[in-house]
């Protein structure tokens, strides 16, 4: 038998290692990060202590944000750190928390996606009764299943990949440790027991994508009939970019967990890691707070409040 060495830490190699491209990638993740921190903390202070948002959309919202907080400082302030320092290595328990966590919030955030078109669905089509559907003991079931299921997902597929053998190359091409390059660099010769899993989260995937598939093509319907062109255009612009996030998170998830991974570092990967990983986090901030009037009036009471205060 060959003499193996067991992988004890991983170098993460995602990013190109020349002076110029860490302190532009450096520069530009330092941005995304404090943007979407500033962001994320925003609309939690405002959705916890204005009485006026403690409806079951912003209950959503709340966790929604809480799930983009973590997601990001999952990944980015270590792909930070090893830029600015130029020491790639991460430690197999680090590498194992990541992702743990990645696919907790990941799974959990794709759930609250769907329970917040289910809620818009409610809330446009349904006006009437919207109380009724949505009242306080179905929207904290919505959210716990919303967390159980993503901590389930994340022990399942954490324990299937770190039941692989790591005793060859600990090389990840990747910013953080993702399985489909953990699996490319595992010396294990029976991948199945992690292809299930993966196979488990895409059928959920695409289940959460035709439910709010179908959701919004009744919230559209619904909207087409409001005689305001205003009030049209006002559903449109909120309801359209949440669509566009749901979309950009689900397509690339699926295609960076289904398509053959290589030996060698690839742009693409790269980009469609990010943009499952980062730019959903970045960008629900804007949506849900720059372009919502409701969160912008409770920020104005808040501030004109302290200032009457003081």
């Amino acid at each position: 038998m060959k003499n193996k060495t067991t992988v004890t830490e991983f170098i993460l190699m995602g990013f190109p290692t020349n002076q110029s491209v860490s302190i532009l990638h450096s520069v530009l993740f330092s941005f995304i990060y404090f943007w979407s921190l500033m962001g994320n903390v925003l609309i939690i202070m405002i959705t916890t202590l204005d009485q006026h948002l403690h409806t079951p959309m912003y209950l959503f919202l709340k966790n929604l944000s809480l799930m983009d907080l973590c997601l990001i400082s999952t990944t980015v302030p270590k792909s930070i750190f090893n830029s600015l320092t130029h020491k790639n290595t991460i430690s197999f328990l680090d590498c194992v928390t990541q992702v743990f966590l990645v696919f907790l919030l990941a799974t959990a955030e794709l759930l609250f996606l769907t329970a917040m078109s289910f809620d818009r669905y409610a809330a446009i089509c349904h006006p009437l009764h919207y109380e009724v559907i949505m009242d306080t003991g179905t929207c904290v079931q919505m959210a716990a299943a919303s967390w159980l299921g993503g901590g389930l997902s994340a022990v399942m597929h954490t324990a299937s990949t770190f039941s692989l053998s790591f005793c060859g190359s600990n090389v990840v091409r990747q910013f953080f440790c993702d399985i489909p390059q953990l699996l490319a660099i595992s010396c294990s010769e029976n991948l199945v027991r992690e292809f299930v899993p993966i196979l488990i989260s895409v059928v959920l995937g695409f289940c959460c994508f035709i439910f709010i598939t179908v959701s919004y093509i009744y919230i559209f319907s619904t909207v087409k009939k409001i005689p305001s062109t205003e009030g049209q255009s006002k559903a449109y612009s909120t309801c359209i970019p949440h669509l566009l996030v749901i979309v950009l998170f689900l397509s690339t998830g699926c295609i960076a967990y289904l398509k053959p991974t290589t030996g060698s570092p690839s742009i693409s990967d790269l980009v469609i890691s990010v943009f499952y990983t980062v730019v959903p986090p970045t960008l629900n901030p804007i949506i849900y707070s720059v372009r919502n009037k409701a969160v912008k009036n409770a920020l104005r009471r808040l501030i004109l409040g302290n200032l009457i205060k003081k």
